[in-house]
């Protein structure tokens, strides 16, 4: 097998749908690119559009990172046929139950949308491998924006970003950063916030990229405080002041619940790429690789802050592997890495998951410390046999461990899993 070309991205996804048609559905993007290609995603889950949270991973934006389509796919892929089987799934030192797989499936939807760009992707498997943007004439006898550069977030960056802060963007079109003549010019970047619009319950984003081994988490244009919410995105009064590392002057607001979620989220992405085969990849917010605008991740995020009637999204963008285009051999090993943390970031959404296990250990613990109750009422009715002193005895030790093990539960330890739905100048590549 070889990376896909884009017909067969469609294929496979198409092929899904097909065989999984009551757990999936297959979506058609409604903006045709320039060059008139049709583009897909798919729903994965068993439960209503409108009840469920939702997961969306994109991939293939910048067409020379070939390996994200194939990420998605077999993410997919994998996903459909645990569930199918009721069988857990295993990446070489990273595993995930049957109840795992059972859960994602069952308590939320997921949105693989693996082929962004695929004009862009076309051309640069056919005629110019590293080309980056998609295809569409923007003048001066250039073509291609970079559909990464398009979202609407702080677009006009030349307006919003200090003159100093070499933000990577450029309102040059020959530029492979060139950010196009308006925020969402491009169909690749419509239909991506068409699903954000059309799948109202998506709350979790990740974008799939390459190259660098990293794990990003917002916010991609400033440093992050989260002391000052005035000083955010959206104060006018700091405009031509963002985008300096270590100044004073502006920083990007976060809540401190939302920076504390995003950095654990990383960390357990971080972990379960390790674990297949120990690859570490460094979990960093996105400003700390280089100062960013119009980017889909700070995009998905920032549409709560704009509009507080939207849901709100936790976003991330994964860089994967050290080339753009890996020898194969090697780009199946990637696969299994970023499957794996998909699947871990999709555990840690999954609504119930967490909280289950840990009522479930606070009712045993509980019924201890009722029962060890119940030997220190006299005679000791749960111990006749034992003798009151024993039953003393047994019922104190009864409800020191119970009270323990509430206090200490290991279940809620890992009870980020439900809270985690609940709360809330190099050369570029993302």
């Amino acid at each position: 097998m070889s990376y896909y070309n884009i017909t067969e991205v469609e294929s496979a996804l198409i092929a899904l749908s097909t065989s999984y048609p009551s757990l999936t559905t297959l979506i058609t993007l409604p903006h045709a690119t320039h060059e008139g290609r049709i583009s897909h995603a798919l729903r994965i889950g068993s439960g209503k559009v409108d009840l469920q949270d939702a997961v969306l991973f994109i991939g293939g934006m910048h067409a020379r990172e070939w390996g994200s389509c194939e990420i998605c796919i077999n993410f997919a892929t994998d996903l459909l046929e645990a569930y199918t089987a009721g069988t857990g799934l295993a990446f070489g030192g990273k595993s995930f139950t049957d109840k795992q797989i059972k859960a994602i499936v069952e308590r939320l939807q997921i949105i693989v949308f693996p082929l962004v760009n695929p004009d862009g992707r076309h051309y640069s498997q056919t005629v110019e491998a590293l080309w980056r943007k998609n295809r569409k004439p923007v003048g001066s006898g250039c073509v291609g924006v970079d559909l990464n550069r398009n979202f609407d977030f702080l677009w006009d960056f030349p307006k919003f970003f200090a003159p100093s802060s070499y933000v990577s963007c450029s309102t040059d079109p020959c530029s492979s950063v060139y950010h196009g003549s308006s925020a969402f010019s491009e169909a690749e970047t419509q239909n991506v916030r068409w699903l954000f619009d059309t799948y109202t319950k998506i709350a979790w984003f990740v974008d799939i990229h390459s190259y660098g081994e990293l794990i990003l988490f917002n916010w991609g244009d400033d440093q992050n405080q989260s002391s000052d919410p005035t000083m955010n995105f959206r104060n006018n009064s700091y405009n031509s002041l963002r985008g300096v590392d270590n100044d004073s002057v502006y920083k990007e607001y976060i809540p401190a619940e939302d920076h504390d979620l995003l950095s654990k989220l990383s960390s357990r992405v971080h972990a379960a790429i390790e674990a297949v085969r120990g690859k570490n990849y460094t979990a960093i917010q996105s400003f700390d690789l280089y100062p960013t605008a119009g980017t889909s991740d700070d995009y998905a995020y920032a549409r709560h802050f704009v509009d507080p009637s939207k849901n709100k999204i936790r976003s991330f963008t994964i860089e994967w592997g050290t080339d753009f285009q890996p020898p194969w051999v090697e780009m199946e090993k990637i696969i299994l890495d970023i499957t794996a943390g998909l699947m871990e970031f999709c555990v840690a959404a999954t609504p119930g998951l967490a909280i289950k296990k840990f009522w479930l250990g606070a009712l045993a613990w509980a019924w201890l410390i009722i029962i060890g109750g119940l030997m220190l009422i006299p005679p000791g009715p749960v111990c006749l046999v034992c003798g009151p002193n024993m039953a003393k005895l047994f019922g104190s030790i009864s409800i020191l461990i119970g009270i323990g093990a509430l206090v200490f539960n290991p279940a809620k330890q890992v009870s980020y899993d439900s809270t985690a739905a609940h709360l809330t100048q190099p050369t570029s590549r993302r």
